[in-house]
């Protein structure tokens, strides 16, 4: 079974952008980590959540970020093909 190249490089971009777009887990994990330790903290000790809760949200933002890149990358290898 012969595959012209350009079949290939579609299906190469495919397969990289499923593969990008596996970052996208991390971005989830992290957020969910991040909020249940600031629960935690504030559980325990409810006074510190005007400390906790700034810390808390750059902490999502970092994390949600790393996803946003994944998946910004997962586009652009499928709608970005001439590249």
């Amino acid at each position: 079974m012969n595959i012209d190249a350009t079949t290939f490089l579609h299906a190469m971009y495919g397969i990289g952008a499923g593969l990008a777009a596996i970052g996208c887990i991390g971005g989830g994990v992290g957020i969910g980590t991040v909020t249940g330790k600031a629960v935690e903290a504030i559980g325990r000790q409810p006074e510190s959540a005007p400390k906790v809760m700034p810390t808390m949200i750059m902490g999502l933002a970092f994390a949600e970020v790393t996803s946003l890149y994944a998946l910004f990358v997962a586009i652009m290898l499928l709608f970005v093909k001439g590249w």
